[in-house]
């Protein structure tokens, strides 16, 4: 029951809103062109719930298998259609409104992850600043001259105002197997900079810690073990209250709340023993951590969360703008990511990035299922990097998907007749193998991470 709460309920609500963003797109771009539109369907195979709605009576289906959905369109191709209504047939369409019809799936899917960047702009999200811890020595950070507590101002030139912002521009330039030049602020006030060396970041370690390998991690200032928030989970239910002060985990002493978290990640599912100090008193609590999967691996958490101080508030920074530049840096952020997934799948046809980096199903129901656990916020900004990923993945020049009819339309357009049955018949054999093998190394891939954690 659990994990059905926990991932599967997750998955299969964002893949519903994906997918009605994408199939909308087709519906609304082909009822603005004219095509009548028999079926909206969300997911393939057996109906669950259908009903007839709109002037042409379309069908609104929400289907058994979840994992994708259609628009069926009027068309001669697919069987006979009355004399009156052969104007509303899509095969009856100039070129051009067929490329709009097709291009709009995609393109709602980039829009719609424009909106929630926009929308998470301008709201503003807390998030650390770019203060790094001392690197171990040797590594990258090290030759580069940071030291605990200098704060990155600025990436080639470029101003960064939370450790998220300084972490994806590390992840762009690990790809490219580039250089960083790096300003930044001691904590004595000194302007200095460095070069970070990316050249040695392994290509299968970019969806982890691209960072950790270059000697980078995010500075954390030593917190007394007191407990700040206390949220529904094994905390609560082992009686943990606000303003609790944690002395000691199975009879041994904690001085800091990240010896805390360091304990309690690394015992999911096993019982601890808790001595706490409260009203002058102290007394044990049995808490038994819940299992997570996070960064591909499973950690404990029992939902508390660490009283802060006037010392640590300095280090987290919520960044908002106004609604002309949000919507400007929404199209930036989708358009930099779009440039990002294509990169990486041009490095994976050449053989410089693994295909280890392909996910299936399962890895984006743990993924979705990890998001939602951890606020509504971190939900929403998953749905925007999956939507960027599948208006990208459908604009591929591949048949069976939308770029795949692009092609054949872009080709009409260049030679002013249309593509022949015969090509794209062969068009439709080479697509469907080369989706069962993304599908096959997806899913063996998603396995893989399964099993081996």
């Amino acid at each position: 029951m659990s994990v059905l709460l926990d991932y599967v309920v997750p998955f299969i609500v964002a893949l519903g809103i994906l997918i009605v963003v994408h199939e909308y797109g087709h519906y609304l771009v082909a009822r603005l062109c004219g095509v009548k539109v028999l079926r909206f369907s969300v997911g393939f195979g057996r109906p669950l719930f259908m009903t007839r709605l709109g002037p042409d009576a379309t069908e609104w289906v929400v289907a058994a298998v979840p994992l994708g959905g259609y628009v069926k369109m009027l068309d001669e191709r697919e069987g006979p259609v009355a004399a009156h209504e052969a104007h509303r047939a899509f095969n009856r369409q100039s070129v051009w409104k067929r490329f709009m019809i097709v291009v709009a799936g995609p393109v709602f899917n980039l829009a719609f992850a424009v909106a929630i960047y926009t929308g998470i702009f301008m709201h503003g999200v807390p998030d650390a600043m770019p203060v790094v811890a001392e690197p171990p020595a040797g590594s990258s950070a090290a030759a580069a001259g940071l030291h605990a507590g200098d704060t990155i101002r600025s990436v080639n030139g470029e101003a960064v105002a939370t450790w998220q912002d300084f972490r994806w521009r590390v992840l762009q330039a690990a790809l490219q197997g580039e250089s960083l030049r790096v300003e930044t602020l001691s904590e004595r006030g000194y302007i200095g900079g460095g070069t970070l060396d990316l050249s040695g970041v392994k290509s299968e370690e970019l969806e982890k810690d691209p960072l950790g390998q270059i000697g980078l991690s995010l500075y954390r200032p030593p917190l007394e073990p007191r407990v700040g928030r206390v949220e529904a989970g094994p905390g609560a239910r082992a009686g943990l209250q606000p303003g609790d002060l944690i002395t000691h985990i199975d009879g041994k002493p904690v001085t800091s709340w990240q010896e805390v978290v360091t304990i309690i990640r690394a015992n999911p599912d096993k019982p601890l023993v808790l001595r706490v100090a409260r009203d002058g008193g102290s007394l044990a609590l049995n808490v038994t951590p819940e299992a997570i999967r996070a960064d591909g691996k499973t950690m404990g958490r029992i939902g508390v969360a660490v009283r802060e101080d006037s010392s640590s508030s300095k280090y987290f920074v919520t960044v908002r703008y106004g609604a002309g530049t949000s919507l400007l840096k929404g199209i930036e952020k989708t358009a930099e990511m779009s440039i990002f997934t294509l990169k990486i799948i041009g490095k994976m046809l050449i053989g410089q990035v693994s295909w280890k980096h392909l996910s299936g199903p399962l890895t984006i129901a743990d993924a979705a299922g990890q998001s939602a656990q951890m606020g509504l916020r971190y939900f929403i900004n998953f749905l925007a990097v999956v939507s960027v990923s599948l208006g990208v993945l459908n604009l591929l020049p591949i048949p069976l998907l939308d770029g795949g009819h692009l092609m054949y339309y872009a080709i009409e357009i260049a030679k002013g007749r249309p593509v022949s049955e015969r090509t794209i018949e062969l068009g439709q054999r080479i697509g469907l193998a080369l989706l069962l093998v993304m599908m096959a190394f997806a899913f063996y891939n998603d396995l893989n991470r399964l099993l081996t954690g």
